[in-house]
């Protein structure tokens, strides 16, 4: 385990940065948490000298690593994991494969539904967030008729997955923030259910940060 500080930048009620959140509470890797406070703002600085103004950014002894995947598999580098069987954040089973490419597109269709529609109080029915909301549930439809067969399709034992953790922030973040219905999806919200009751999903609950 390596010594090096590490802070990642992001909000506790972003669905991105709870990935890495949890992934580090998994590997047992610590962090500092810093908040970004105004998503709003066009200042890299705040997101941690992101370019693209986008969160969340992990510093690992003040150099910056950026994008949710790019920091789960640094920080399981830095744990010692990155080859361990048991830790799994890839996978050449094209099943799962075509699911975690449906489940970062989903959490990036929130992202646009959230704060175009929610925060920047845009009309809904505009074709461009129309159409994100249609391609968020038909990608949520495809992962509930799929998920026993992921299951089956994810390495046994395993002691964290990237895709379930990235499938379960997504469905507590639609909980948190509705923008569509997962009343049709039961193998999904039963799965999100169990995956709560994991000390990393304990330790990372989504709320709103306090202003400075």
């Amino acid at each position: 385990m390596t010594t090096t500080h590490l802070k990642l930048t992001g909000r506790s009620a972003s669905h991105f940065t709870r990935v890495a959140r949890m992934i580090a509470h998994e590997l047992a890797v610590p962090i500092e948490f810093e908040i970004i406070h105004d998503l709003m703002g066009l200042d890299p600085a705040p997101y941690g000298g992101h370019p693209a103004l986008k969160l969340p950014t992990l510093h690992v002894a003040g150099a910056p690593v950026f994008g949710t995947d790019h920091i789960c598999r640094t920080l399981a580098a830095l744990a010692g994991r990155a080859t361990d069987p048991r830790v799994v954040l890839g996978s050449d089973d094209a099943l799962v494969r075509n699911a975690q490419e449906l489940v970062w597109h989903a959490m990036a269709a929130q992202v646009q539904l959230v704060v175009g529609v929610q925060i920047a109080k845009l009309p809904a029915d505009n074709p461009f967030f129309a159409k994100a909301a249609a391609g968020l549930r038909g990608a949520l439809a495809w992962l509930e008729t799929h998920h026993d067969e992921l299951d089956a399709a994810l390495p046994t034992p395993r002691d964290v997955s990237l895709y379930e953790v990235t499938l379960f922030c997504l469905l507590e973040h639609l909980a948190f923030r509705p923008t569509v219905a997962l009343d049709d999806l039961p193998r999904l919200r039963a799965f999100a259910a169990a995956y709560a009751t994991r000390p990393s999903a304990i330790a990372t609950q989504f709320q709103f940060d306090p202003k400075p």
